[in-house]
């Protein structure tokens, strides 16, 4: 991960002085509700960051609608990547909270085109709980889902 992580305050972030046309950036796409950039924290070639316009820290910020739009933007960043740079595989990665490992927090989403040996990890430690105890979480879950909007 990155060892750049931005304090501004909201709506005043890096990200939304891009969309406010205040910093540069190497735009690759924007519409009404995304912009989508070049990360200057570049992994391999074609490395572009797809952000909403409204500045929101979070997917749990987003509308609906941006939620849309923002993988819209990503796929076809990811096809314009595809055709471009013709890399083994892309990754697309989006975080949430510090401790998931968000470093700006203005919603963004990376599409990282990957290469056989590129040095990117992406791992977790296996857990592998009981058939019950998922059992258990999906109960919450639904729950859950039952009381939103």
């Amino acid at each position: 991960m990155p060892m750049f992580v931005d304090t501004s305050p909201p709506g005043h972030c890096i990200f939304c002085k891009i969309v406010a046309g205040e910093i540069p950036a190497a735009k690759v796409y924007e519409d009404e509700l995304t912009i989508a950039f070049m990360d200057i924290g570049q992994v391999n070639p074609g490395h572009v960051l797809v952000a909403s316009k409204r500045h929101a820290v979070t997917v749990l910020e987003l509308t609906p609608e941006e939620a849309a739009a923002v993988m819209q933007s990503a796929q076809r960043i990811a096809q314009a990547a595809q055709q471009a740079f013709a890399p083994d595989g892309i990754t697309l990665f989006q975080a949430n909270g510090a401790a998931g490992g968000q470093t700006v927090f203005h919603f963004h989403m990376h599409v990282l085109p990957r290469h056989e040996g590129d040095g990117v990890e992406l791992a977790w430690p296996r857990k592998e709980p009981a058939v019950q105890l998922l059992q258990g979480y999906a109960d919450k879950l639904r729950a859950a889902l039952s009381t939103l909007v």
